[in-house]
């Protein structure tokens, strides 16, 4: 770098002092923290996202949420070229810089960094950066620091999108980066037009006994509930009603939301008895997380929960069944047909029982570490990859290849058989290609999805949610001396690090019919989250803390006894 880039970096971060005793780490929710300590974050971070974008020669985005936090909080994430996260290769600088004492030293960290991964600086090449934030009342000066961030590397520029949801962001920038318009009203408009195609090849004789066409959504008090009105308007013959939208005076998070919904398993405000039998959704405070549930018959405050695992589940049954579609026999170029590699990924947390009906469909399912990075990184590897966590976060990923070979089939498929099964199900593909937003988990595509397959089968919420029983469940933490004494692999599931507890876990599994139990490290603090399922709750229950106190008696405080 430059003196003149050196100097204008080193006047604008004094602008923007590290507050003291804070200390920040950049995880797959990018920085968390309370919003009155995070400007310098958020200008740095500015800096780091015109960085990517001249490393890349791509443009990147910059988005300010803290999703399903509590209001008085904020973060900071960056949207790669691709529309995914940040590379965790830079993962590392991005806390080194949030977390630099001075200015000088600042400087300092960039100017190798930049030196390090070859940036120039030659003026020919600009940087372009998305900025998005949600409904936060403190994102406004948080988007001026981050504009000051960007502003502090020569040539680079700041679009401000507005008030987004977290997937929009990302979609805009997979988007420009594919010469693509990208607009907010463009998302729309692909997300509706899509969606009408689905909706319209949805077989005739169920679309006349369409039964509960309702839906009552939970917006979170959120941007999720603000763009679903929009949404609404533009698809006007979806019966949508939003509630918790932000405009009753609600408070972002606070008893609403997916994330609130999906952990407690009760209705969010505003949900009565009167709602028993109705559709419901929740999305939570950034829209990229999707549950739904029905409101239980006997008691107004409790719910019967369809979660992540059951979105997966629903998704992977219908692309399942419109890829044999394509493989019928009777086409002529049967032999022309491509066999798709379908993937579908989930973690240990998914409940067993999704699991093993995934598998009885005849489905590959391979498991990751836990964390959004490391499902999106293996579905990519798919023709057609599916992911979600039991949270509601996740999406499905199309190969290009196979995009390109499925557009080809169904022009040849167009020109010999119109009007084919064949074709139909070419074309119902294609449209979950455009729906659904491939770059990360999108809450309101997500609920499209769902609404059109329901459609598509004429299945009610209870006929959804029968696809198989959970098995009973419970989450334990134990606080520990040091996390990081346990080290796992197989995808988390078993132990490696201290010896000889796992051999511990495995007798206590051993003692339960359907047990499965595993214990992991925190990613944030000095705790180890156990999890344990059997196919009673008692027995569940039970193992959960059998195998917390092992953890104690192993890695922590033995007050256990």
């Amino acid at each position: 770098m430059n003196d003149n880039q050196k100097s204008l970096i080193l006047n604008s971060s004094s602008q923007y002092p590290l507050p003291q005793g804070v200390k920040l780490s950049y995880g797959t929710a990018g920085f968390r923290a309370d919003a009155s300590i995070l400007e310098s974050t958020v200008f740095r971070i500015g800096i780091l996202a015109a960085l990517r974008s001249l490393k890349t020669q791509s443009l990147t985005g910059l988005m300010i949420t803290a999703s399903h936090n509590k209001v008085n909080d904020n973060g900071v994430k960056i949207a790669d070229p691709s529309g995914g996260m940040l590379t965790q290769e830079w993962e590392p600088f991005a806390d080194a810089i949030a977390n630099s004492p001075t200015p000088q030293h600042l400087v300092q960290l960039i100017d190798e960094f930049v030196k390090k991964e070859n940036i120039r600086f030659d003026g020919v090449r600009s940087a372009e950066i998305l900025l998005g934030r949600d409904t936060r009342p403190s994102g406004e000066s948080l988007l001026e620091a981050a504009k000051q961030g960007v502003y502090s590397i020569v040539g680079a520029t700041a679009t401000d999108m507005g008030i987004l949801t977290t997937p929009q962001l990302h979609w805009m920038v997979r988007a420009r980066n594919k010469g693509m318009k990208a607009t907010e009203l463009d998302y729309f408009e692909q997300l509706s037009s899509s969606f009408r195609c689905l909706v319209d090849l949805t077989p005739n004789q169920i679309k006349m006994n369409k039964t509960d066409d309702k839906l009552v959504v939970d917006g979170a008090n959120g941007v999720g509930g603000e763009k679903l009105e929009v949404l609404k308007k533009i698809l006007n013959s979806m019966v949508i009603e939003v509630r918790n939208s932000g405009k009753e005076g609600g408070v972002l998070n606070e008893g609403v939301g997916a994330d609130y919904v999906q952990k407690e398993k009760v209705v969010p405000q505003g949900f009565y008895l009167k709602d028993v039998g109705i559709r419901c959704a929740s999305l939570d405070g950034d829209a990229d997380r999707l549950v739904y549930f029905t409101v239980q018959s006997n008691n107004a405050s409790n719910i019967d929960l369809v979660d992540g695992d059951k979105i997966l589940s629903l998704f992977a049954l219908f692309i399942k069944e419109q890829l044999s579609i394509l493989k019928m026999e009777g086409d002529d170029h049967v032999d022309e047909n491509y066999e798709a590699r379908l993937g579908v990924v989930q973690t240990a947390y998914a409940n067993g029982a999704s699991t093993d009906y995934l598998k009885q469909l005849g489905l590959e399912v391979v498991f990751t570490p836990t964390g959004v990075k490391y499902l999106h990184e293996k579905a990519a590897e798919y023709d057609i990859g599916i992911y979600f966590e039991a949270n509601g976060h996740g999406t499905i990923l199309f190969s290009e290849g196979f995009l390109s070979w499925l557009d080809a089939r169904n022009n040849e498929l167009s020109s010999k058989s119109k009007g084919s099964e064949q074709q139909k199900a070419a074309l119902r593909l294609l449209a979950v290609s455009n729906l659904i937003n491939q770059a990360v988990g999108d809450a309101l595509s997500g609920l499209l999805l769902v609404e059109a397959i329901l459609q598509y089968k004429g299945w009610s919420i209870h006929n959804w949610s029968e696809l198989y029983h959970d098995l009973p469940s419970r989450q334990l933490k134990v606080k520990v001396v040091d996390r990081t004494a346990v080290v796992t692999e197989n995808a988390e599931t078993v132990v490696v690090r201290p010896p000889l507890i796992q051999e511990a876990i495995n007798v206590e599994v051993a003692k339960y019919p359907r047990g499965r139990s595993f214990i992991r490290p925190s990613g944030t603090e000095d705790v180890i989250r156990v999890y344990a399922e059997a196919s009673i709750q008692e027995a569940a229950d039970s193992l959960a803390n059998s195998v917390a106190k092992l953890a104690d008696q192993f890695l922590g405080f033995g007050n256990s006894g």
